[in-house]
């Protein structure tokens, strides 16, 4: 049996995926699983379309675009091209060789295999070995938001919209079955020694894995807890997450994310993790419950990446 410290990183949008490529690079040191957001899944074009877990997935193996963040790296776009040229739904960019996992993954979703064990295929078929990828929950849950516009699906506020709607709520559809994912189930079986929230948005990325039924309940079993800012020296790193919180009366600040993160989950958090831009809260921040530390959050290459994951195991390792 391993004696690895065992993680479970929450992960969602860029960030998350980042991250976790750089607790990838520490899997003689980890025993690691990264747990994704579904509620950004769609049905597009006959697809099934796994935003955030393609992220992660690309990020692992080294295949994602490093400058948009997303996508493939030297990707193509015939086919969206062509759907253009024949006035169909072009609206979400697909390229030509993220379709090839789309189908993929549709392929053994339609022989009744569970998400979790298509995602697992397909980490696979990637070349990814040293690290565990599991959806949050292999039952339907989707993000949706109330905005001037009216209710939105989420990946027609996100990509069709740019973000532009105001927001004033967000809501998600959650199946009457659902429940944390066979392969989250099963990591969890064998304690769990750290738990990390990725530097994603809370709202639309960490927010709809805990509202899988149960899944609070199953990782509040981790001995440490930790949670990093996407917030770095009042603005987001990217997406909309500042607009969002302004819109919802948030102070858009490293305070108002762990000020929210605690109305939202009392008695998670044992440790937060800001940047180094925001060391100047650190007196606000101290009046909070639980423990802190300041680093350069800010993942610009794999090398950071690894020495951010590096040092937030670390320390929480200790801290346990």
């Amino acid at each position: 049996m391993s004696m690895r410290p065992r993680v479970t990183l929450l992960a969602g949008g860029g960030g998350g995926a980042k991250l976790a490529a750089g607790l990838g690079q520490l899997s003689a040191q980890y025993e690691g699983l990264v747990v994704t957001n579904v509620g950004d899944d769609f049905e597009h074009l006959g697809l099934t379309i796994c935003p955030d877990t393609d992220s992660v997935l690309y990020a692992l193996s080294g295949l994602i675009d490093p400058q948009r963040g997303w996508g493939r790296a030297n990707e193509s776009w015939r086919v969206l091209d062509e759907l253009k040229a024949m006035n169909g739904p072009a609206w979400f960019n697909l390229g030509d060789l993220d379709i090839a996992l789309h189908l993929h993954r549709g392929h053994w979703l339609a022989q009744g295999e569970s998400l979790s064990a298509v995602t697992a295929r397909l980490a696979t078929s990637l070349g990814i070995t040293d690290i565990a990828v599991a959806p949050a929950t292999d039952q339907q849950l989707r993000t949706q938001v109330e905005t001037d516009e009216g209710r939105l699906e989420f990946q027609q506020y996100f990509v069709a919209r740019r973000c532009e709607p105001k927001v004033s709520a967000i809501e998600f559809t959650v199946a009457h079955n659902a429940q944390p994912s066979d392969a989250l189930v099963s990591f969890s079986q064998t304690a769990i020694d750290c738990l990390v929230l990725g530097p994603s948005n809370p709202l639309l990325s960490i927010d709809p894995i805990f509202r899988v039924p149960g899944m609070l309940e199953l990782l509040k079993k981790a001995k440490t807890r930790v949670a990093v800012c996407p917030i770095v020296g009042g603005a987001a790193i990217k997406g909309p997450l500042a607009k969002l919180m302004a819109e919802m009366n948030m102070p858009v600040s490293a305070q108002g994310w762990m000020q929210y993160m605690q109305a939202a989950y009392p008695g998670l958090i044992d440790l937060w993790v800001f940047d180094e831009q925001d060391r100047e809260l650190e007196h606000a921040l101290q009046s909070s419950a639980g423990g802190m530390i300041f680093l350069d959050t800010v993942m610009t290459d794999a090398d950071k990446a690894r020495g951010l994951a590096s040092h937030i195991l670390a320390q929480a390792i200790d801290h346990a």
